[in-house]
């Protein structure tokens, strides 16, 4: 099987990038939970036990994508759904716009209220130790975001490209999203992303902004079984 970082991304962030951050017990790493729900193994079919019953609470649910674990006792995997990975292997047409900025502390508010509007479960508190957030402000208002989540060496993941409801249609995504895939772009990073394949208008954007899909990746959740 071909060892590419991006069939793994999860584990190969946790290891490489964001290894600060990693709580690892042998071959399974995960974010703290403030952090994101994600969680990495190694290898295909790796045995996890040890790390499952130190890593995860009882009353969590963690996320891994592409390699999955042997399944122990008392645990339950399911496969939520074969994610679209796209690579932006061509630099993206910029779009005029308001001005766009980056997030730091003093916005961190404005961007868990927007989050947790438009793109729940995956954004927490900390999310934004990540990497860089960038956002656009309206009136006073946060508009939309965009932001950097996994990576290696070479690689950065374009993730939470999010606008609020009541600014939708002006094309704030698509700025954000040339922005930002351009910056890493110039810093000899390519940028990746995940999404789902039935967000048909998501899809579209990103095909028309540079990105094309590399794979299908399988999405799974990863909990104790109830009793």
């Amino acid at each position: 099987m071909e060892n590419h970082p991006l069939d793994n991304p999860i584990w190969e962030s946790l290891i490489s990038r964001h290894r600060a951050l990693a709580l690892r017990n042998g071959d399974a790493a995960r974010y703290p939970a403030q952090v994101a729900p994600f969680f990495g193994v190694a290898r295909e079919g790796a045995d996890v036990a040890a790390a499952l019953a130190a890593l995860v609470p009882a009353d969590d649910t963690v996320l891994l994508l592409g390699r999955a674990p042997a399944v122990p006792a008392g645990w339950k995997l399911d496969q939520l759904a074969m994610l679209a990975q796209m690579v932006c292997m061509a630099p993206t047409v910029e779009v005029d716009g308001p001005p766009i900025i980056e997030l730091g502390e003093a916005h961190r508010a404005d961007v868990l209220a927007l989050t947790a509007l438009v793109y729940p479960h995956y954004f927490r508190p900390r999310t934004m130790d990540l990497g860089r957030y960038f956002g656009i402000y309206v009136e006073g208002r946060l508009a939309a975001i965009s932001g950097e989540r996994m990576g290696m060496d070479a690689w950065t993941e374009m993730s939470a490209i999010c606008v609020h409801p009541d600014f939708n249609g002006r094309g704030y995504a698509r700025r954000l999203l040339a922005f930002l895939s351009n910056d890493n772009r110039a810093r000899s990073l390519t940028p990746f992303l995940h999404v789902s394949q039935e967000n048909h208008a998501a899809v579209r954007l990103y095909l028309r902004n540079g990105y094309a899909m590399r794979r299908e990746i399988p999405f799974w959740s990863l909990r104790r079984a109830a009793t």
